[in-house]
């Protein structure tokens, strides 16, 4: 056998092999379910490694930007007109939220922390000085305390009607931005505080929350169920809470946002407990995104999420009490708010009945500006995008005892609403790609030996027909010297001229005889006689 032929055959052994090993471990899927074991091993809380410290730490950066609705119209809208808002802002903040005392429970399977949030104010994504630029808000601690008073006499409502009027109290404040967002003392506050010193007498929407912690949570580490990674298991020490009409709106469910078990796919639904709304939502998948070159699939907030409950009964348990329930795109939090009849929404009533948007001018709600989504990689599980947009309105209606509401159509006003924003980093964004990177590669590797195998394939059958080709063309050329050969012999036996000269019988002595044909040799007698 030819060194060629040994090449040939080779190749063609190398190939079945590849073939048959590659296709064995594509079917068998022996190494995606290698590297899926490995990522619901490693994504556990108990690992101490990097996804431990970034659970901590969170490294990207996170921004709180905040809108307000500033009332250009107050007295219009007191005389039974429409009011009229204009947004201003937005005043961003940078977010710091690490987790503290940390604590792992029952063998590593749960883990007890607290997430304080400190928030710097970032003039250079600002659009003005929150220390200088004044604000005309609705006047919440007035609404608050007529929202008391009103389960009480109209004698002492119009008693205490009479006394804010006569202090400069009004349904409508015109203050600073840091003064309605990190607090002042209010005078209405300060009286009511002087009776029940239990009731603060300072007002801010952000007011003693630089620095403090929304509860405290048990998370489950993934030790025991990778899909458990991240979700809340109690929070304040419930497991559900009781403000709420029905056992299912009293749910914690999912986790805090900020992870998310790994493997993720575009059919499940993902579960958020948010404690400034006092109720967990759910995420749906919306499509596939791109974030620094990281593939990523997007989930949002649903329309049913705070659909009336005429068309998703579902949200019944979130009428307080029971059978009270407002419209689409809006839900009542003063349940777990004292004192105001807070409403929250997404901004400009995004997703909500048109009611509430037409109740109001200066409202023009948009999915790019005022949608809630988390873009979350879906093999880690990790969000490297998110958006969290939530408003903050009231509840304004006449209330007997007060003459300043005598005339207002009840209306749930937009008071302000927050843009919480994160993307990764970039030197996250690069560990990240590089692990993907890996996982596909290793992943794929099946795929990569059956590609290899039908590479050796095609040179095998390139190798085989030219070798063949070759085999035949020197059959041919064997044949053809083989046809030369016998036909020079025959040529051989055959009579040749060897004289060139002209024939010379004409010239031929008399006394010699004449011969026939040309002359050769000598003739037998003439040999004999030599």
């Amino acid at each position: 056998m030819t060194r060629r032929s040994c090449a040939i055959y080779a190749t063609g052994i190398v190939c079945a092999h590849l073939l048959i090993v590659g296709i064995a471990l594509v079917v068998a899927q022996v190494f995606q379910t290698m590297i899926h074991s490995r990522l619901k091993k490693e994504i556990t809380l108990t690992e101490k490694s990097q996804v431990f410290e970034s659970w901590k730490n969170p490294p990207p950066p996170v921004y709180m930007e905040y809108y307000f609705f500033n009332v250009t119209n107050p007295e219009e809208f007191l005389a039974g007109g429409k009011a009229s808002v204009k947004q201003i802002g937005p005043y961003t903040y940078r977010e710091y939220r690490p987790r503290e005392n940390v604590t792992f429970l029952e063998n590593g399977t749960k883990v007890f922390a607290v997430n304080p949030k400190s928030f710097v104010f970032v003039p250079e994504k600002s659009a003005g000085n929150p220390e200088v630029d004044l604000i005309r808000t609705v006047n919440i601690p007035f609404v608050a305390v007529m929202n008391e008073l009103n389960s009480y006499s109209f004698f002492l409502r119009t008693v205490v009607s009479m006394y804010m009027k006569g202090i400069g109290v009004e349904l409508f404040m015109t203050r600073t931005v840091h003064e309605i967002l990190w607090g002042f003392k209010d005078p209405v506050l300060t009286k009511v505080h002087s009776m029940k010193p239990e009731v603060d007498e300072y007002f801010g929407l952000m007011y003693k929350k630089n620095g403090t912690h929304e509860g405290e949570f048990v998370f489950h580490t993934g030790e025991e169920n990778y899909l458990d990674y991240g979700k809340i298991d109690t929070w304040n020490g419930l497991r559900k809470m009781s403000w709420w009409s029905s056992n299912q709106s009293n749910m914690i469910n999912g986790t805090d946002g900020a992870v998310f078990h790994p493997l993720i796919n575009r059919n499940e639904l993902l579960y958020i407990f948010a404690a400034d709304l006092c109720r967990s939502i759910h995420l749906a998948y919306v499509e596939d995104v791109e974030v620094k070159g990281i593939q990523a699939y997007r989930f949002a907030p649903p329309s049913d999420v705070l659909m009336s409950p005429k068309d998703n009964p579902t949200n019944e348990g979130f009428c307080v009490p029971a059978g009270d329930c407002l419209g689409t795109g809006v839900l009542k939090v003063s349940v777990c708010r004292e004192g105001a009849p807070i409403v929250v929404s997404f901004p400009h009533f995004y997703q909500a009945d048109p009611m509430y948007i037409n109740a109001v001018d200066g409202l023009s709600p948009n999915k790019e500006e005022h949608e809630t989504y988390l873009d979350l990689q879906p093999t880690t599980g990790v969000p490297i995008r998110a958006c969290k947009r939530a408003q903050l309105n009231i509840i304004l209606k006449r209330v007997q005892g007060f003459p300043a509401t005598k005339f207002i159509n009840e209306t749930i006003f937009p008071i302000m609403f927050v843009n919480e924003t994160a993307t990764i980093d970039d030197n996250s964004a690069a560990q990240m790609r590089t692990l993907l990177l890996i996982v596909t590669l290793v992943s794929n590797f099946p795929v990569l030996i059956v590609g290899m195998g039908i590479i050796l394939l095609l040179v095998f059958v390139v190798l085989f027909c030219r070798n063949r080709q070759k085999k035949n063309e020197v059959k041919r050329i064997d044949f053809t010297e083989a046809f030369h050969s016998f036909t020079t012999a025959k040529d051989d036996t055959a009579y040749t001229q060897v004289s060139d000269k002209p024939d010379e019988s004409s010239e031929t002595p008399a006394n010699q005889p004449a011969r026939n044909g040309s002359y050769i040799a000598m003739s037998p007698v003439e040999a004999q006689k030599l």
